[in-house]
């Protein structure tokens, strides 16, 4: 994308919101280690992967909100964010592998929450513990598309600066979907309260 200067004066838009190339820094680093989920600077890394990709969201958000960006750039900005985070990542080692998969699981949720804020905004009713509870409830059921809709919806909630702290309610959920998608709305929470990037190395 071009450099597009703001209405209000000197702020712009970033060349680009998040790149291909990013993310495969992130990937390589995470293939050149030795990575054990227990181990402290095993979990930061992981975390630090999936929070740099939530900012890279939550700036196209608030580059929206700030009509920088009209509906139809803020989804295309974050259907390439999408298409270079949910991609087939290709890694022989089948514990990592699995472990960028939740991680992508987690991005997902964060892109829809944000696709869905951009085109409808936040429900009238609901909160973010209601929907969150909802999708556990459909996904006990084997309703996953159900479950991830009421995810996405929490996160639009989330997007639009809910009191709630995710990061409590993510923390007593049983492992599953559900718990993958709201660990995405945790990230999201906090890319949007804090929006830098996080270094690479």
């Amino acid at each position: 994308m071009s450099t597009d200067e703001s209405a209000e004066g000197d702020r712009e838009l970033p060349e680009e919101f998040y790149s291909e190339e990013r993310w495969n820094n992130w990937l390589t680093r995470l293939e050149d280690e030795d990575i054990d989920p227990e181990n402290e600077d095993s979990a930061r890394l992981l975390l630090n992967l999936q929070d740099d990709a939530a900012i890279a969201v939550a700036k196209i958000i608030t580059a929206y909100r700030d009509d920088l960006l009209d509906e139809d750039e803020a989804l295309d900005e974050l259907e390439a964010f999408a298409a270079v985070v949910l991609d087939d990542v290709a890694i022989d080692d089948e514990d990592k592998a699995m472990l960028v998969d939740s991680v992508q699981m987690a991005l997902h949720c964060v892109a829809a929450s944000a696709e869905a804020f951009v085109v409808s905004g936040t429900p009238e009713e609901g909160t973010v513990a209601a929907n969150i509870q909802a999708a556990v409830d459909a996904e006990a059921d084997e309703e996953f598309d159900t479950a991830f809709n009421y995810c996405a919806q929490a996160g639009t909630l989330v997007i639009d600066g809910t009191d709630t702290d995710v990061s409590s309610i993510a923390a007593d959920l049983e492992y599953g979907y559900v718990a993958e998608w709201v660990n995405g709305l945790d990230s999201l929470q906090d890319a949007l309260s804090d929006p830098e990037l996080v270094e690479e190395a």
